[in-house]
């Protein structure tokens, strides 16, 4: 089975980048959106990402327009939203599908590794969250409701 350095991602500002790039680091990947009921993670994810960056942590946000279309703006829009209503700082990807025929590889692969509830690979909602190790390896899959304050602990066992 592959793991999630194996793959690829373009970030929000165009840019493609390997998910390599963060060998060694804890991960916590997250769909996300902007016009959500939960968007006000955001906050509590920049406050994960202050909090344990220079520990190891590496947040990697991936905003998904398919859950009632509630992140249909540009990656621009999308980036200039994030920073000035939530001061995030963690990597941003573009846009992508977490589900369906169109999924980006790297979720394929995180619903794979880490199924839901009663064993389900899709994705539910905006602000699923996937932890992984320091080797690549998915940890632990979180329900989007999961706060992500509470996920500290978590990572701190990682780090």
């Amino acid at each position: 089975m592959p793991n999630v350095y194996d793959f690829s991602a373009t970030t929000i500002t165009g840019k493609e980048v390997s998910i390599a790039d963060y060998q060694g680091k804890v991960l916590l990947v997250v769909n996300t959106a902007s016009k959500c009921g939960l968007t006000p993670q955001f906050k509590d994810l920049e406050a994960l990402y202050e909090k344990y960056k220079d520990q190891g942590l590496m947040i990697l946000g991936f905003p998904c327009n398919q859950f009632l279309s509630q992140d249909p703006a540009s990656n621009e829009e999308i980036s200039e939203f994030c920073q000035l209503n939530y001061g995030v700082t963690f990597p941003m990807f573009a846009k992508i599908d977490v589900n369906g025929d169109e999924a980006h590889p790297l979720f394929k692969h995180l619903k794979e590794a880490a199924p839901g509830l009663l064993g389900m690979n899709a994705i539910k909602w905006n602000f699923t969250k996937f932890l992984v190790d320091k080797n690549g390896n998915v940890i632990e899959r979180y329900a989007p409701t999961t706060e992500p304050l509470a996920i500290a602990k978590d990572i701190e066992k990682l780090l």
